[in-house]
């Protein structure tokens, strides 16, 4: 079964808190991405994307090649590709989308 655009949020909030823990400048606040969202919009995009947000901080990526397209995610964004690059995410968030083309909003998975 695919993994939930939640699950998927859960996966990069823990790379991210995970190549961070070990940092030695003291900025490192790991309630920060408490609030990691990813959300789709299939009504409103042209074609498939995820839009990531962290704290104030939100960009939008083709979910075809985890390229970015809008926004910006400041230094979190290495992650993000580092992220993209594993085995499956991609294709994980191409299933999130084609679901929610199926059923076009009535999706009852948390984002």
């Amino acid at each position: 079964m695919a993994k939930t655009l939640y699950e998927l949020a859960n996966e990069l909030k823990e790379l991210i808190r995970n190549a961070l823990a070990g940092s030695k400048d003291g900025s490192y606040r790991p309630e920060k991405y408490n609030n990691l969202k990813l959300t789709m919009d299939v009504a409103g995009d042209i074609f498939p994307q995820v839009k990531i947000s962290i704290g104030i901080s939100e960009a939008n990526y083709d979910i075809k090649t985890g390229e970015k397209l809008t926004g910006s995610l400041a230094m979190e964004e290495r992650y993000v590709q580092r992220w993209f690059s594993k085995a499956d995410v991609l294709k994980e968030l191409q299933a999130c989308w084609q679901l929610r083309v199926q059923n076009r909003g009535k999706i009852t998975d948390v984002e």
